[in-house]
């Protein structure tokens, strides 16, 4: 390996080094796993007053809740739910909006909340998930000031006003996340749309909550163009218009999701128009709050979309279409990893189905895995390795011979490694087992970063191995293994300074920005090493067969 590979590597682990210290972590480990639990929906905090009557545009500007008009007393709020196996949804009247939704088999990870499950889509200051308005040919009507009769039948709720002459219904999947949400408004105008604001903030459920609070983003995908991620922090107070016709538009959290989509099965039909979105004042580094208005149009005085609330689950999101499993995009701003991570992620979920154990055992799997595959290709390059050491003598003689003549030194090289059947390309072979599983290990940390399936997962004495080791054992290990692998392939090899440094710096280096990566990498990234050892073992015996020296080369001089 020479010299600039070796800075490369040095200045790629300074950068993972030196990013977790900039932008530091304030992950705790949550109490243990409980079964079932239950939880309470809190009252909501009362609605605002002030129902414009400016003509709006199709998507019009964020606003802030309407405020409690004098016909609506204080508390006077009604709730009902609808709920199945998987998730339960409240609603609430005034507004006929989702008030919080509940997802079952999730917890509530946060520090001190044992054995309950959150309302994991609820906003923090306890107001609608959701806010709706007509723009009925330039009157706005906000909904929060009306009050609808509530007629329940089975797993659908209906909300009836007469003034205006509104209704919605509310249709649970039989076992899902996903709500089909219909209206109709009488008398509405031809070019009359539904104003819909997103929710302003998540309610965090989360161990790191301002980790958490990081991924607070909305996002939006136009058809055939790839998903668009508007992140709270690169929002400013002005407000931020996107034009065009959307299959659906979000906002999420690091793990939890609130889709608006056209409905399942509907090849076409009437497209969310536009989005627009600023950020709200806020106080101190982190952005918690938000504000986002789209619109759907209204086609003969009726609408039709569907309300996803709940996990971002790849395979719950595929079963849905439009391609909303791409909501988050993992690290969509690096060329190639969103799909690589993608698909490291679908083989662990399928492993894991397959096999039926604990996610901790689908990665040690995973780990022997990579290595048996990757077995070939690094058995030719250690092997190409032991070649390069024999014609080391001939090939600094020749470098040394032609110092001065690059051409005649290039041609003489090459005739070198075609007499011994290797190419000028071969060096680049000896970082091949160094480099092959680091695409692997980069997805997998972003796989970590946004897979709810690892959310809270218990193995051995890691509590969650998407958050740190809270003792530190697995780093260490990981290090540990790292510097035995490097160890047992100098052996046999010529002395080498910097090859000798880097193997006591690199083992170091990856331990320390290890240490609060998430356990289940680290346990990977330790398995696929251990992995390695007899490889390696087997290379440094072969070496010492085929009598490579390991005495440095000794300079021909000219007499």
């Amino acid at each position: 390996m020479d010299k600039r590979t070796l800075l490369a590597f040095a200045l790629m682990a300074i950068v993972i080094v030196v990013t977790p210290i900039l932008f530091p972590s304030t992950r705790r480990a949550p109490a243990k796993r409980a079964d079932t639990a239950a939880t309470a929906v809190p009252q909501p905090s009362a609605p605002q007053s002030g129902v414009p009557t400016e003509r709006a545009p199709a998507a019009a500007a964020p606003s802030a809740a309407p405020a409690l008009p004098a016909t609506v007393a204080a508390g006077a709020f009604d709730t009902v739910a609808l709920s199945n196996a998987r998730a339960k949804y409240v609603f609430i009247n005034p507004g006929a909006t989702p008030l919080a939704a509940t997802a079952f088999g999730f917890r509530d990870l946060r520090p001190g909340r044992r054995d309950t499950v959150a309302a994991v889509a609820q906003r923090r200051a306890s107001g609608p998930l959701l806010h709706y308005r007509i723009n009925n040919g330039g009157t706005v009507i906000a909904l929060d000031t009306v009050r609808f009769a509530v007629q329940q039948t089975g797993p659908t709720v209906t909300f009836t006003s007469s003034a205006p002459a509104v209704t919605i219904s509310y249709t649970q999947a039989a076992n899902g996340y996903r709500t089909n949400v219909r209206g109709s408004i009488a008398g509405a105008a031809p070019n009359a749309v539904l104003l819909i604001d997103l929710p302003n903030e998540l309610r965090s459920v989360e161990a790191d909550t301002v980790d958490d609070a990081r991924h607070l983003a909305y996002a939006y995908r136009l058809p055939l163009r790839d998903v668009t991620t508007i992140p709270y922090s690169k929002l400013d107070t002005a407000v931020r218009v996107d034009t065009g016709g959307m299959q659906w538009v979000a906002a999420r959290n690091k793990y939890w999701l609130v889709a608006l989509m056209k409905p399942v099965g509907t090849a076409s039909g009437p497209e969310f128009r536009g989005l627009s979105a600023r950020r709200d004042t806020t106080v101190g580094k982190v952005v918690h709050s938000a504000s986002a208005t789209t619109s759907l149009p209204l086609s003969n005085g009726q609408f039709s979309f569907d309300l996803y609330v709940g996990p971002q689950s790849w395979q719950e999101l595929h079963a849905l279409g439009n391609e909303l499993e791409n909501v988050n995009t993992y690290a969509g701003w690096i060329p190639g990893v969103q799909p690589f991570a993608t698909l490291i992620m679908r083989v662990l979920l399928w492993m894991k189905a397959t096999f039926h154990v604990n996610y901790g055992w689908v990665l040690v799997l995973f780990g022997v895995a990579i290595r048996l595959l990757l077995w070939p290709l690094n058995q030719k390059a250690m092997r190409t390795s032991i070649q390069m050491q024999r014609l080391q003598p001939e090939l600094q003689e020749i470098q040394r011979k032609y110092k001065n003549e690059p051409d005649k030194q290039r041609d003489a090289l090459v005739k070198v490694y075609q007499a011994h059947g290797m190419s000028p390309l071969s060096p680049m072979l000896g970082c091949l087992p160094m480099l092959l599983p680091m695409p692997v290990l980069f997805a997998l940390y972003f796989v970590f970063q946004n897979t709810i399936e690892f959310r809270g997962v218990q193995f051995l004495w890691l509590p969650d191995i998407s958050l740190r080791d809270p003792y530190y054992i697995i780093p260490l290990v990981m290090g540990a293994s790292m510097f035995l692998l490097s160890w047992i392939g100098m052996r046999g090899m010529p002395p080498n300074p910097q090859t000798k440094m880097m193997s006591y710096m690199m083992p170091a280096m990856f331990t320390i920005m290890f240490l609060n990566f998430a356990s289940g990498l680290n346990l990977y990234y330790a398995v696929q090493n251990v992995a390695a050892l007899p490889q390696q073992w087997i290379i440094t015996r072969e070496r010492a067969r085929a009598g490579v020296s390991t005495a440095p080369a000794t300079r021909v001089r000219k007499t």
